[in-house]
């Protein structure tokens, strides 16, 4: 049997914080003890918000609390025209459409719809999309193209969900609630999910699939707050025939208040603790990781 493949996939919009640590340390731990294999990947689609200076701080923090990966390390950046194939193969078969609201006017939508009661949300908490692209025409739809407008292009989850079986994840960690064991996903609930834009030929969603594919993946171990996001990742496995692995969410860390860290928010870095003096068995202890 093939060894076990983990992954840290960090994206390059901001500095490392004790979060990230944890995540990082415990797939490599993970590696190291079932004489596994570590990836490092920089999860840089967005090009407006990465920067080269955060992915050479991300290489930079992780040798300096004594990780080690195997090179080269994959950069999304460098395969949109990959992504792209796929998100052809899904509008063939008729799975897209075009929406061309900017999402100043999505928001204006969902106001309007709420003067009538709650607009339903998706399980981050954003409204679902309520504009009119996948009612709109193909002859409307290229006219729109053709003036220029900038489009996201949607997946059309009802007709997608009548065409699959009910779904499910093997889950070794725990959800928010204690959801554990196998798992019944739900990506009805995040409406019609952009795959990918016109400026971001790929989202989040569909470039974490391809790569966790390509690159042998066969454990996933990440954040709870990406845990019911996983509904979606196993809908495009699905879609796209791609191989499904075992996760693993784990607990976030959250500040005073009881938010989770974010670089957002300003969330202490690894590299103002390391400013501070504090060592890498002390950014163990921090992030509740224990050393091996």
């Amino acid at each position: 049997m093939p060894p076990p493949v983990f992954r840290f996939a960090p994206s390059p919009n901001g500095y490392l914080h004790l979060g990230h640590a944890r995540s990082a340390l415990l797939n490599f731990d993970l590696a190291r003890d079932r004489g596994g294999r570590f990836l490092l990947r920089i999860e840089d689609t967005d090009t407006t918000r990465c920067r080269p200076e955060f992915a050479a701080a991300i290489t930079e923090d992780l040798g300096w609390l004594g990780l080690t990966w195997e090179e080269p390390v994959r950069r999304q950046s460098e395969h949109f025209r990959l992504y792209g194939k796929s998100l052809e193969r899904l509008a063939q078969e008729g799975l897209l459409y075009r929406s061309f609201e900017s999402r100043a006017e999505i928001a204006h939508l969902v106001a309007e719809r709420e003067v009538e009661g709650p607009w339903p949300r998706d399980p981050d908490g954003a409204p679902l999309y309520p504009g009119a692209g996948a009612s709109q025409t193909a002859a409307e739809q290229e006219r729109l193209i053709q003036s220029g407008l900038p489009f996201s292009q949607r997946l059309r989850m009802a007709d997608v969900m009548r065409r699959i079986d009910p779904l499910h994840w093997t889950e070794q960690g725990e959800g928010p609630s204690g959801e554990t064991g196998r798992v019944a996903a739900h990506p009805e609930a995040w409406g019609d999910v952009v795959l990918g834009r016109k400026e971001t030929p790929a989202s989040y969603h569909l470039a974490v699939v391809i790569d966790d594919a390509l690159q042998g993946i066969t454990d996933v171990v990440r954040g709870q707050d990406l845990f019911w996001a996983t509904s979606i990742h196993r809908l495009l496995q699905e879609l796209l025939g791609l191989p499904q692995p075992v996760y693993r969410h784990h607990m976030l860390i959250r500040d005073a208040s009881g938010a989770k860290l974010s670089k957002s928010a300003g969330s202490k870095s690894l590299r103002e603790l390391r400013a501070q003096g504090v060592t890498p068995a002390e950014v163990r202890k921090l992030a509740g990781v224990e050393a091996g």
